[in-house]
């Protein structure tokens, strides 16, 4: 098509901030940024789901490709799409309106500056997943940290410049390596083009380090035991609309770059890593899991949550299976509406009580029960129940690791057991139970607006659980056409 689509995507979002940007700040303003933002975002929603719409299913070629000069002779803005990107497009767009609803009570002051680090970030975070040179991916997930450390920095808790910089730092360090190592593709390869570099391929003795510099970025972003302290701390302090936007969209970004650049650039590394990847995601999944089952505040235990999900994600993609592969991208677009509909559960009972502590609730379920049918839908599909998006995920990763090593599968099956144990004990404590703290006898139950939110969320977690026909037919040809692509590689270098 001439429309360029995926542009559209990207700067929608830009030039709906820019509109805010020049719009006076005041509480009388307030009304109209807020829906200016929620009707940028929206448009993008429903133009990424015209995109999906076009898609083409049937090819693992990448679409809708747009590329043009940029830095001559060295750096090409190239985007596209194909079965693994466009679904992660479509759940960005699809949580950015969700957040800027949610924030009617959480969000006190400077609500303009707000809402325009939300819709910048959504360009990047678009940007991302679209990417078809190194240096764009790159500028792409780097600037994304910016909105997010001004977000927990600025509207955050009373930890939040700690917080804001442990997150920031982290994440830059983590990063230059991986800055370091896309110069030396080029240097090596003479180009940063994906598409080039798929069919060029990457010269076996460099592989290793070049995946590794890789690593020390998607590690941590992920974020993969060790250095995962970073995300309960941001999670905390975070504003609720800020949690959900770092749970359910920036860890999936170092996810997908798994997927596309350390297994389509560097099969062979990722060959001799994946005992390397198999040993920390199941420590993660395991000490975490653990850890979740002492937190206090219920943020921390989401966030410690994350991580134990973002192992069963690195543990699929590296079985280098099609139930493996599948199941991850699946996991991760489940946890993307999951860990949101959670934090956003945390953020309705936080804006009635100002309190995060599991110890000051108690018989919600007589009180407002609207709220507590939701929250179990949402319990129950982090723990993987069949007919839930979490079984669907968890289900496929655990039968390509059983292929792949039993004994990991089965410390792994562990981690299911321990993750039902700390999801049902924190909704049993908050949910059922005596009504001991009287003060929660005059909260409301949900609004319109966070019922509209949360049966939002629900709607697609239910539906792709028992139908998640329309997810296959998108990501299975070019899951299949990455596997033989490794597979060639491997067996030719």
């Amino acid at each position: 098509m001439d429309f360029p689509i995926i542009s559209a995507l990207i700067l929608l979002p830009t030039i709906g901030s820019l509109f805010l940007f020049f719009t006076k700040s005041n509480n009388e303003s307030n009304f109209t940024v807020k829906y200016v933002a929620l009707f940028t975002s929206l448009v993008n929603f429903m133009l990424s789901i015209y995109l999906w719409y076009l898609f083409d299913q049937n090819t693992s070629e990448f679409q809708f490709v747009e590329e043009r000069e940029w830095v001559a002779g060295f750096v090409n803005y190239k985007v596209g799409v194909d079965g693994i990107s466009i679904l992660f497009i479509v759940l960005t767009t699809f949580i950015t309106p969700l957040c800027i609803i949610s924030i009617n009570n959480s969000i006190k002051f400077r609500l303009r500056d707000f809402l325009i680090a939300v819709l910048i970030m959504e360009s990047f975070m678009i940007g991302v997943f679209c990417s078809l040179d190194l240096i764009i991916f790159y500028l792409f997930f780097e600037a994304g940290l910016i909105p997010m450390f001004l977000i927990i920095g600025i509207w955050g808790g009373q930890r939040r410049v700690y917080s804001a910089f442990k997150f920031f730092l982290y994440t830059l360090l983590g990063s230059v390596l991986m800055l370091v190592a896309i110069i030396s593709i080029y240097w090596i390869s003479g180009t940063t083009d994906v598409i080039k570099l798929y069919q060029l391929g990457i010269d076996p003795k460099y592989q290793n380090l070049l995946w590794l510099a890789f690593f020390s970025s998607f590690a941590v972003k992920t974020p993969m035991w060790p250095v995962h302290t970073w995300l309960p701390d941001a999670h905390v302090e975070a504003p609720t609309a800020g949690s959900v936007l770092l749970a359910a969209i920036l860890l999936k970004m170092a996810g997908y770059g798994f997927i596309r650049f350390s297994l389509g650039l560097f099969p062979l590394a990722s060959e001799l890593f994946t005992p390397l990847i198999y040993l920390l995601s199941v420590i993660a999944i395991i000490f975490t899991s653990l850890i979740a089952l002492m937190q206090d505040d219920m943020k921390k235990l989401i966030a410690y949550s994350s991580v134990a999900h973002m192992g069963f994600v690195t543990l699929g993609i590296f079985t280098i299976q099609q139930q493996g592969i599948e199941g991850s991208i699946i996991q991760m677009l489940s946890h993307g509406l999951v860990s949101a509909a959670l934090f956003l559960c945390v953020g309705v009972v936080y804006d009635r009580m100002h309190s995060r502590l599991i110890n000051t609730y108690g018989g919600l379920i007589s009180i407002i029960p609207k709220y507590s049918v939701l929250f179990m839908v949402f319990t129950l599909a982090s723990l993987g129940l069949p007919g839930t998006t979490g079984f669907v995920g968890e289900f496929l990763i655990l039968m390509g690791v059983f292929n792949d090593n039993i004994l990991v599968a089965v410390i792994a099956s562990v981690g299911v057991i321990l993750g039902a144990a700390y999801i049902l004990w924190l909704y049993k404590r908050v949910v059922f139970g005596k009504l001991i703290n009287k003060d929660l006898e005059k909260m409301i139950d949900l609004n319109k607006s966070e019922y509209f939110i949360l049966v939002s969320l629900a709607i697609p977690i239910l539906f792709f659980g028992f139908y998640p026909e329309p997810i296959f037919n998108t990501i299975e040809v070019s899951v299949d056409n990455l596997i033989t692509m490794y597979s060639f590689n491997l067996t030719n270098k």
